[in-house]
């Protein structure tokens, strides 16, 4: 297993906060399951066009460690995973509403390429 050669220094709580969310695919993660609830995985990689599959899991694995999601495995055949926001995820999205609201003031770049999630968030002006 990968060691860092330096040890992590968080100096600024905002430093852990960005920490855990960081990454192009974290954010989006904790948006579909903030508008669809509890999510199954193939779901997940329906809804976030473009990411591989290891990525996904290796994703999913580190919002999980983090105590951003919930992992729920039925023991059935074939088998069956859901995901599902943490209080800790649930206590975040004020947080990634402020600043969606500040991004949709100040982003002046205009694109096709949003997320379905946004398009219906009432801060997005677009």
């Amino acid at each position: 297993m990968y060691k860092q050669k330096i040890e992590k220094e968080i100096r600024c709580p905002v430093e852990y906060g960005l920490s855990i969310i960081s990454g192009k695919w974290k954010i989006r993660i904790l948006s579909i399951l903030k508008t669809y609830g509890t999510v199954r995985y193939k779901v997940l990689m329906q809804k976030l066009n473009g990411i591989t599959d290891t990525v996904l899991a290796l994703t999913l694995k580190e919002l999980a460690n983090d105590d951003l999601i919930i992992r729920n495995q039925y023991e059935e055949i074939p088998p069956k995973v859901e995901y599902m926001l943490s209080d800790k995820a649930i206590s975040l999205m004020p947080i990634l509403e402020s600043i969606c609201r500040w991004s949709c003031r100040f982003d002046t770049s205009y694109s096709d390429h949003v997320m379905e999630q946004c398009r219906g968030c009432e801060h997005f002006n677009y």
